[in-house]
Parts: C-alpha cells; structure tokens; sequence
C-alpha cells in the first residue's frame, strides 16, 4: 500500500515512456522485417516483456536495452515452440501473438492469468479460421488458453466482429503482408477503440507497408510483402500523460507532457480537448502539452474510442460541479479487471455518486474523502485514483506494485511534482 499526500503544485514538467501500444506494435513488425531495427524510447515494462520474451522463443534476436530495443527481424521467419507461453494478463500480447503464431512452424499453446482466462478472444479466432489457420481455445470458451497451428498463410475474406476490440483487426492487419493472397477484412460489427486501428495502419506505413481501406469498414493488405528494417522513436504515452494532466485539473496546477504534440494519432490525446471542455486551459506547444487547471463543470461524452482514460476522467469528473455521463464504453468490463464496476465501486468509498448502465458511467461530482483504494491488480484504476490524493487527505492505494503492467516508474514521477 502506498499513502499518496496532498501538496501545492504551481508549475511543472514531466517527461514520460514510450507508448506502450505502439512499442507492441513495433516490436511486432520489427520482428516481421528484414533486418536491423532500434526502436527508441520504447517502453520497458511487464506487458511489453511478456510480447518481447515471446519473440525471443520464436527464434528472434533482441538486444534489450533502454532507451534503445534492438530487433533483428527475419523476414517472416518465426520459429516453432512447444511449450506454453505465459502472457500474464496482458491483453495486447495475447491478442497480437495468436495472429503472429499463424505464420510459424507447427503448434503453439498461449495461457494467461486467472482474469486473461475470463477475456475474449473468440472473434479473432473466427477470423484466423477464416484464412485457413487451425486454432481454438481449450476450454470452448472463447477465452484464453488457445492452440495456434502455424503454418504457410494462405489469406483471404475475412467478416470480423470488433465489437469487443480493435485489437482483433490490429492482429489480422499486421500479419496481412505476410499472407499468399493478401487479406480482405470486413467489420461486420464495431469498430471500438478506432483510433488504435490508425495506430496500427500508422506503425505499418512507417515499415513500409500500404493499407487500403474504407473508412472502419473494410481494410486490405496485399500478400507478399515484408516490412523494411529501419531506426524508429516510440513518442511518449498519451494513456500515460492523462494521469499528469488530470492532475493538474484536479489541483489547479499548471503541469507539461514533454513530446507530445496533437499531430499525434494516439486516440488518448482527446483527453485534453475533455479537460478544456471540463474548464481547463491547454497550451499545444512545439514540445509537449500543458495543461492548467479551472473549475471544472461536467460533461456528457462518447469515450468509445478512448476507453484507457475513462477512470482518469472518471476521477476528475468527481472534483467537477454537475453530472458527467461517459457514454459507449461498455467494452471495459473485458479489460485487465471490470473497470467500470471497479471505477464506480471506489467512487462510491469516497462518498462519490456513481453508477453504471451496461454501457455507460456516470458520476454525479461532490465533495470527495480519501479512501483506501482496492486496484483490483488494474494499473489504471491504481494510477488514475492516485492522482486524488495530491488534492485530498487519506489516499491509499493498495497493491501499489501494479503499475509495472504499464509504467513502472510511475510513482517516482509522481513525488518527483515539485510542491510551493
């Protein structure tokens, strides 16, 4: 357990890790290539190791170091493993290696954790199925853990369901180039989270690869293609910088995100235009995003596409005059733990009117109390919660270790908030 204490904050400036969804992203079409990558400033924390491991046992040389992850891509290449492979609860990992095992040589078994069991995985099954790729889950569950038959990709139609994740469609358009015929993916329901489909057209075309598509509807990549080795930067974590910048709304103060600009694709930037509509004002500088707290009035808000931030928002929503209602974000109850009965749950111990539909959360602002925050072993419900304590007296939050899912130095940059 960790106490988080109030302070006054006036002005400050954080610098932040790489993204930890374009790090997978990138390690993924880095093992893909053919040759040499650096990816610098990628993040180094348990979700990203889980997929880094995972690519050492498919036979691809890496050369961890910070900030610089060196990658020797093999044209394709993946090598066979017999033995289960252990991906914790990270939902990226196990989503983007099922599609990658499809190109590889022979049979491989994917396992998580008790909640990774209890994630769905189901409708990207139906799409491998639908090119010709052998794979299931064990239990007939549609959940975790599954067997992938590696094999040579034919490619193919696909009609994918996205309703529960985007990240289905991310898997199936990284492994495309790598297909005989190319791929034709049809969205027959969804699209959720969008814009981590921009992020992964964006991590494509920075590897040289060309996706054509209609809108969030139809998507196609041509076959036999590889991606181009290269050196590429992983910009700062946008899920990340909410924290900071909720923060500052929360507290009045007035703090930076060096290394973010709104030329950014990270669906996670639209947390400040929320801020700004909620009170704050923003500054979009030529290095970073500064943010500077007001007094905050509620909104109602569709975050179907920005799902990482609602508790951020959440939090700050129960600082904020009125009732904000968040809208389409159904699909975070499939996340690390059920976050909007996790949200709503803490909210309520600190004497926050909360509650939930099943798509949507609303949160009536108060006058909020410290509280001991359970973190349901959910990296954001601990670090979203903990930026309430640099307000109020009597933070706690439990099982502080968490956050190294995703930023294991979060609370040295925290206290590193120079207090007046």
């Amino acid at each position: 357990m960790i106490e988080i204490k109030p302070k006054k904050i006036e002005s400050a400036e954080v610098t932040l890790p790489g993204s930890k969804s374009f790090t997978h992203r990138m390690m993924i079409t880095a093992a893909l290539s053919n040759g040499h990558c650096i990816l610098s400033n990628w993040l180094k924390s348990e979700d990203t190791l889980h997929t880094l491991e995972t690519l050492k046992r498919f036979g691809i040389q890496t050369e961890p170091a910070e900030p610089d992850l060196h990658i020797h891509g093999q044209s394709g290449f993946i090598g066979p493993y017999a033995h289960p492979i252990y991906l914790g609860n990270s939902g990226t990992s196990m989503r983007l290696i099922s599609a990658l095992a499809a190109l590889g040589n022979g049979i491989y078994h994917l396992t998580g954790n008790q909640r990774m069991q209890e994630r769905p995985i189901q409708d990207l099954i139906d799409g491998l199925e639908q090119i010709g790729v052998c794979a299931k889950t064990l239990n007939s569950d549609g959940c975790p853990p599954l067997t992938i038959a590696g094999g040579k990709l034919t490619g193919g139609q696909i009609e994918l369901n996205c309703e529960k994740s985007s990240q289905f469609l991310s898997a199936l358009l990284l492994i495309g180039p790598y297909s005989v015929n190319g791929i034709d993916i049809f969205v027959t329901r969804g699209p959720v989270s969008r814009p981590y489909i921009d992020m992964t057209i964006e991590v494509m075309e920075k590897f040289g690869v060309e996706v054509k598509r209609d809108g969030y509807k139809r998507f196609a990549v041509d076959g036999n293609q590889q991606y181009l080795a290269g050196d590429f930067n992983v910009e700062p974590d946008a899920s990340q910088a909410s924290y900071f910048w909720g923060a500052a709304a929360i507290t009045g103060a007035e703090i930076k995100v060096r290394g973010l600009t709104k030329e950014s694709k990270q669906g996670d930037m639209g947390f400040v235009e929320l801020l700004e509509r909620m009170g704050c004002h923003v500054s979009h500088e030529s290095n970073g995003i500064r943010v500077k707290g007001g007094t905050l009035s509620a909104i109602d808000v569709d975050m179907s596409s920005m799902p990482d931030v609602v508790p951020t928002l959440a939090v700050v929503a129960a600082f904020s005059e009125g009732t904000t209602h968040i809208k389409n974000v159904g699909h975070l109850r499939e996340k690390e733990t059920d976050r909007l009965g996790a949200v709503v749950s803490e909210l309520s111990k600190m004497g926050i009117e909360a509650w939930s539909t099943d798509s949507d959360l609303i949160v009536k602002g108060g006058r909020p109390e410290g509280s001991l925050i359970d973190t349901y072993d959910d990296h954001r419900i601990a670090m979203s919660f903990s930026i309430a304590g640099l307000r109020i007296p009597g933070m706690n939050i439990s099982d502080e270790k968490c956050v190294e899912k995703s930023f294991p130095k979060f609370w040295d940059v925290l206290e590193s908030l120079p207090s007046v």
